[in-house]
């Protein structure tokens, strides 16, 4: 079968990642690129001789392709969604789909009336611990989930050479960054949708970044769950700490490292079981296994991480930011009537 032919839009940081996987699938293939940074484009000069290489997409978007990745940063991205919906070419971007929610339900609809897949790259959906998790409680092993602790403790030093320099200067960069990543975990994981959000967002007195980066929420979900979450990128010790516990009617799972490390037990258990997981490159294996569902989704299969369910958990995000403000509760459905009125009829 043909390889999906896939136009690289932006050569930062994350594209490398893309680069890599893209280049080790038989599956899909670089047929162009482009970055605003001269720079960025003389080394895809380099690495890849002869290949149509523009300042934007508009330079690029004639070349024959069947789908953009968008490794760019989630602002300004309206020429590169407007360009694609016009040439009929699907969307892989990378999270969050935007760094506005109003514009990223504009976004959505764009892609629906265009007739195009837009799928937003949760690539930790593809961790093998998040799988096994999500197996474990759908089989009931610790019984009916009723409350989880999701705790992410990070010192992110936002001046190395290989992060991209944007966060330092957004707006809630732990929420639009990362937090995303963990409220879609808890969407999918869980097996249900957000209700009601309390939150407080800050920065400590010794933060590189501009905006808030510590982030303390509990999460109301329809199915009764309620979820306790602590974020940060300025914690003041290394290394990483990750503990994501659910407690159940019977007992609990918990994952003790982002990549792995999952464990469960029944309730009066002195030893918890641990959970065996195959090999995992980081950020590697995970964004191959987002490739290929991008390309079975491109050829005929049901599409999953659509940007409709991606506005799931902006909302979530949204929802953080407002309660902070108030310091009170915010309704979900509250922010997908404000995105609505804001950014064209998606909720």
């Amino acid at each position: 079968m043909t390889p999906l032919r896939l136009i690289l839009v932006g050569l930062g940081a994350r594209s490398r990642t893309w680069a890599r996987v893209i280049s080790e699938n038989p599956d899909t293939q670089i047929v162009a690129a482009c970055d605003p940074d001269p720079a960025a484009r003389a080394r895809a000069a380099e690495a890849w001789p002869g290949l149509p290489i523009g300042r934007n997409i508009a330079d690029v978007i004639g070349t024959a392709a069947d789908a953009v990745v968008l490794a760019t940063p989630p602002g300004g991205r309206e020429a590169q969604i407007e360009a694609a919906c016009a040439a009929g070419l699907a969307i892989l971007a990378e999270k969050p789909l935007a760094d506005d929610v109003a514009l990223a339900a504009r976004y959505v609809e764009m892609c629906e009336d265009a007739g195009i897949h837009l799928i937003v790259g949760l690539n930790f959906r593809y961790l093998a611990v998040t799988q096994a998790m999500r197996s474990l409680l759908r089989e009931g092993a610790i019984g009916r989930p009723e409350f989880g602790r999701f705790i992410y403790e990070r010192w992110r030093d936002g001046t190395q050479d290989w992060l991209n320099k944007y966060p330092l200067e957004m707006d809630h960069p732990m929420l639009w960054e990362q937090s995303i990543h963990h409220f879609d975990l808890m969407r999918y994981v869980y097996e249900t949708e957000p209700v009601r959000i309390q939150a407080h967002t800050f920065n400590p007195s010794w933060t590189m970044y501009r905006g808030d980066t510590n982030v303390a929420a509990l999460i109301h979900f329809e199915n009764g769950m309620c979820v306790t979450y602590q974020g940060t990128w300025q914690a003041g010790h290394e290394p990483m700490n990750f503990n994501w516990r659910t407690d159940g009617s019977e007992g609990i799972t918990v994952q003790r490292a982002m990549f792995g490390d999952l464990a469960w037990g029944k309730r009066m258990q002195t030893d918890l079981t641990e959970v065996p997981l195959p090999p995992h490159e980081a950020w590697i294996t995970d964004a191959a296994a987002l490739l290929r569902m991008f390309v079975a989704t491109c050829r005929g299969a049901p599409p999953e991480c659509t940007g409709r369910d991606h506005l799931q958990s902006l909302y979530m995000l949204e929802a953080c930011i407002l309660a902070s403000e108030r310091q009170g509760s915010v309704e979900i459905e509250e922010v997908a009537q404000a995105a609505q009125s804001r950014g064209g009829h998606a909720v």
